[in-house]
């Protein structure tokens, strides 16, 4: 199969050669018309001006006396052969003084016959020779008695013309190659960086995600690159990702079964007759199968939003009773670790259109987090207020806060910054995820020391 080379070399040659045809044609009917146009013009204004003299000034002679005057009163310096026929044709005299007594029928006599200037170009009835003749007739008191026919050689025309044509072929040809010279320059051009793209599509197939196409020329093609370099960046973003995700999720899926099988082990051989540590043991078990069971949840919320797949369960409620239920799962994690929680929420309803379980993962998730980083006999405050038809939630907490060199990057997927706690680093990623999916807004502030608030607003649900 040709290439995209080949095929515009090919293409643009035969537009060129066919243009340079054109061309060429148009020349050589200009050339041929311009010489045997004024040829043929020059030597009707001869033959009619001879003509109406004769006619003039021998009006009154018989034709044989007129083919006499005519030869007695033809220039010296005449380049044209003269001739005297009658009106059958046959020619009487010429201007060499023979009598041929040949027949000449050619269109030119005919015309003439007819009180009208004939022109013949074509050849010569006696020879092959291509000859240009000029006829008008000859009158006797008002009658047409013969003809007075003119005659040059057209072969020196045709040899000029033709002459001509050869070099305006040359140029032509001399042009096609340069054209043909100047189409590959084109081409090279045009199809070097398609190449460059192929040949980095092709590493790219093996795994080299860094390689990167240049960008040649500000047009399509470079549009292309930049597309591409473009689509390479984001498969190496992808190619991290999935690569950071690996890890995580070994790392984390490792440390629970790891604690889980070593309690079963202690179990199983301790025979189960020590009542404290088989409480203790499967306390443990059923603290981190809890704690896989949430991973593995989380995994699949991160996967439907990956796809596209999460839908809204949409209902009008208010999004007081959520952050109740939430305050209520919390408060005896809050006792036990001696960490104060407070909820203030207004008196009137913050009705919200939502999905009830997803606010409420949201919430939970939040305050998850702020258990972690608080430490004991710290505060995490929860506050919810209606301001300029949103509804909005401030989970702040008096923790360790978070580098400003994480802060931006907390909702990315997998980033779990300089944090030493457990997790997949999926859980502010995923909460973003659906409050943006509720139409709503999510943002972070830290001050490292000095705890986290982290702002949830929704849209209020219209009456």
């Amino acid at each position: 199969m040709r290439g995209i080379r080949a095929r515009l070399i090919i293409h643009f040659g035969l537009i060129l050669l066919l243009i340079v045809l054109v061309l060429e044609g148009l020349f050589y009917w200009a050339v041929h018309t311009y010489y045997f146009g004024t040829a043929t013009e020059t030597l009707v204004t001869r033959a009619t001006t001879f003509t109406t003299f004769i006619n003039k000034y021998a009006g009154t002679y018989r034709l044989k006396d007129k083919a006499r005057y005519i030869l007695e009163n033809v220039s010296n310096e005449e380049y044209a052969k003269v001739e005297v026929l009658d009106t059958g044709g046959k020619v009487l005299l010429n201007s060499y003084g023979f009598q041929t007594a040949e027949v000449i029928d050619t269109p030119d006599v005919k015309e003439a016959l007819k009180n009208t200037t004939g022109i013949y170009v074509g050849k010569s009835p006696q020879t092959p020779e291509r000859v240009i003749a000029v006829s008008n007739r000859l009158a006797y008191l008002g009658e047409t008695v013969g003809v007075l026919r003119y005659t040059i050689s057209a072969e020196p025309l045709y040899a000029a013309v033709y002459r001509i044509a050869m070099y305006g072929a040359g140029v032509g040809a001399v042009v096609v190659l340069f054209a043909f010279g100047l189409s590959l320059v084109i081409a090279k051009r045009m199809v070097d960086p398609i190449l460059e793209l192929t040949r980095a599509a092709t590493q790219m197939a093996t795994g080299n995600f860094s390689v990167r196409a240049a960008k040649r020329y500000d047009d399509e093609v470079g549009t292309l690159a930049e597309t591409f370099n473009y689509m390479a960046e984001e498969i190496g973003k992808n190619e991290k990702l999935k690569n950071d995700f690996i890890s995580s999720v070994s790392h984390e899926l490792r440390t629970p079964l790891t604690s889980i099988k070593g309690w079963g082990e202690t179990l199983l051989s301790g025979g189960l007759n020590d009542p404290e540590e088989t409480r203790l043991g499967l306390e443990v078990i059923a603290k981190e199968t809890d704690r896989l069971i949430g991973l593995v949840e989380e995994l699949l919320d991160f996967s439907k939003f990956q796809s596209g797949e999460m839908k809204l369960s949409r209902e009008r409620l208010d999004l007081r009773d959520v952050l109740e239920d939430v305050r209520v799962q919390f408060a005896v994690r809050s006792h036990d670790k001696g960490v104060a929680l407070q909820v203030v929420v207004p008196d009137a309803p913050l009705p919200v259109a939502g999905d009830a379980n997803r606010l409420k993962q949201v919430f939970v998730n939040l305050l998850d987090n702020a258990f972690k980083f608080t430490p004991r006999g710290g505060a995490i405050t929860v506050t919810a207020e209606e301001t300029g038809g949103w509804a909005a939630v401030a989970v702040a907490d008096t923790g360790e806060g978070i580098d400003p060199e994480d802060l931006p990057h907390i909702t990315q997927k997998f980033f779990k910054g300089r944090s030493k706690q457990a997790g997949s680093g999926l859980g502010l990623a995923i909460c973003r995820e659906i409050v943006q999916l509720h139409g709503g807004r999510f943002r972070a502030v830290s001050r490292l020391g000095s705890g986290t608030t982290v702002s949830v607003e929704l849209p209020l649900a219209k009456e």
